[in-house]
């Protein structure tokens, strides 16, 4: 197939990418948020970048879409409207935001594009109304087992923590940071010594830096936190697993399925968390084997083989949906 989906969110296109289709990518000059393309991004000679004036030549069999403000402009630039005369579906990618149980998703009144959660917590919290839903839970492209646990530190993925607060669990790492050294990594992360306070011994900014170079960082560390109260189920959380670190979650939304016991801690008493973390400093042995548990359970739940799997069984109901009698009927 040729598949259309704009450059959204990377770390979920990274894994979304490796399978076996063509993947056409808006591309402007100026990038943004409609013209991202590759962004410099290591991916298969099979991810194409197409100006978007050029799509309606580009043979697109079906679009995964991202944005509700995708629909209009798949029909502006194609022609066609998802779902109808092109097959479509819609990936969401986050929780509710304010109303946690009975926000109406955009999608709800409508049968046509099926919405795809990423995790069972987002369809059992989000009101879908008539929308047909499936799950297809993450995959992760195997970074490999690179932990050695040699630094006794904590460390963290948290994209803008500042801006984002208690959302991202901000306001607890002061308290992990009392534990053990704490390197965060990120996005937005230079201003976050002064919102907390902590001084260059207490907090480290890792910064943002490149997938394979934060990897190699964060296997270094002895052991990963995860203190995010409100999101879908963070790609950081499953890639430091990945890696071999143990990880001291936050028992709240889907984190709770990801994370097993042995991998480390998962609680929503932070004074769980904080004890598991004293001990996994002073325990490199107790580290390394919860680490070992964390790898195991992410390559078995996590896998890029089971997601790109069930991405293929979705994309060919779709499309053999839209090529059926009724709705070949439908459309004239």
């Amino acid at each position: 197939m040729r598949i259309l989906l704009w450059h959204v969110h990377g770390g979920w296109t990274d894994a979304f990418v490796r399978g076996g289709h063509t993947y056409v990518l808006p591309t402007r000059p100026e990038g943004g948020p409609w013209g991202l393309g590759r962004a410099g991004r290591d991916w298969p000679g099979t991810v194409l970048e197409v100006p978007p004036e050029e799509l309606a030549e580009a043979d697109i069999d079906v679009v995964v879409l991202q944005r509700v403000e995708e629909l209009a402009e798949c029909e502006r630039l194609l022609g066609r409207t998802p779902g109808r005369d092109l097959p479509a579906v819609f990936v969401e990618h986050n929780t509710p935001r304010r109303d946690t149980v009975g926000t109406i998703h955009a999608l709800a009144d409508q049968r046509d594009v099926p919405v795809i959660h990423v995790t069972h917590f987002n369809e059992l919290f989000w009101d879908s109304g008539r929308a047909r839903t499936t799950v297809i839970e993450h995959g992760i492209v195997d970074p490999g087992y690179l932990y050695t646990g040699e630094l006794q530190q904590l460390a963290a993925v948290i994209n803008e923590p500042v801006r984002r607060g208690r959302i991202t669990g901000t306001d607890l790492l002061s308290r992990f940071a009392g534990v053990a050294p704490l390197e965060v990594f990120g996005m937005g992360t230079d201003a976050l010594g002064d919102a907390l306070d902590l001084d260059p011994t207490e907090l480290r900014i890792g910064g943002d830096l490149p997938t394979a170079r934060l990897h190699a960082r964060l296997g270094r560390s002895r052991a990963y936190v995860h203190p995010l109260r409100w999101t879908s189920l963070g790609l950081s959380l499953l890639e430091a697993m990945h890696i071999g670190l143990p990880v001291l979650a936050l028992a709240t939304t889907e984190a709770s399925r990801a994370v097993p016991d042995g991998a480390g801690a998962i609680s929503t008493r932070v004074e769980d968390l904080l004890r598991m973390a004293a001990r996994l400093i002073a325990d490199p042995d107790e580290a390394r084997a919860r680490g070992l548990a964390a790898r195991e359970a992410a390559l078995a739940h996590y896998g890029l083989g089971r997601f790109l799997a069930d991405w293929d069984d979705v994309l060919d109901a779709e499309s053999s949906r839209l090529r059926s009698p009724v709705m070949e009927g439908r459309a004239q």
